[in-house]
């Protein structure tokens, strides 16, 4: 379940994919210039709504390879708390969708794991 964000960066308008940048954090890290304390530095916080929030997926995590990485969705917007909302379902992505206002929705790649975290898109809700 993708929570109402598209997978695609070309079918929603103002979405921002970030495989390139992904590809290119971890050719660093396979290379040597960055360490695993570098790349998996994922919060506390973010690893708890990965297992608890979370959307599995089929993809290994690059890093361990030992867990899949899980997406966990963030919004940002009007009447929303200052750090966000964890979205759990896509009955709650409908109830954003419903409000009025222009919200930024956030995709975030986490293991639970090695606490590997890296953001896979965003984009606007209207």
């Amino acid at each position: 379940m993708k929570l109402g964000l598209s997978a695609a960066a070309d079918d929603v308008p103002g979405e921002i994919d970030y495989r390139l940048e992904r590809q290119r954090v971890l050719a660093q890290w396979r290379s040597g210039a960055l360490s695993d304390l570098e790349v998996c530095d994922a919060q506390s916080e973010l690893r708890r709504n990965a297992v608890h929030c979370g959307t599995e997926t089929a993809e290994a995590c690059p890093v361990c390879e030992e867990h899949h990485v899980r997406h966990v969705t963030y919004v940002f917007g009007p009447r929303l708390p200052s750090h966000g909302r964890c979205i759990t379902s896509e009955r709650e992505m409908a109830r954003i969708r419903d409000r009025k206002g222009v919200f930024a929705g956030y995709v975030v790649e986490v293991c639970p794991g090695c606490g590997w975290n890296h953001l896979v898109r965003s984009t606007l809700i209207t």
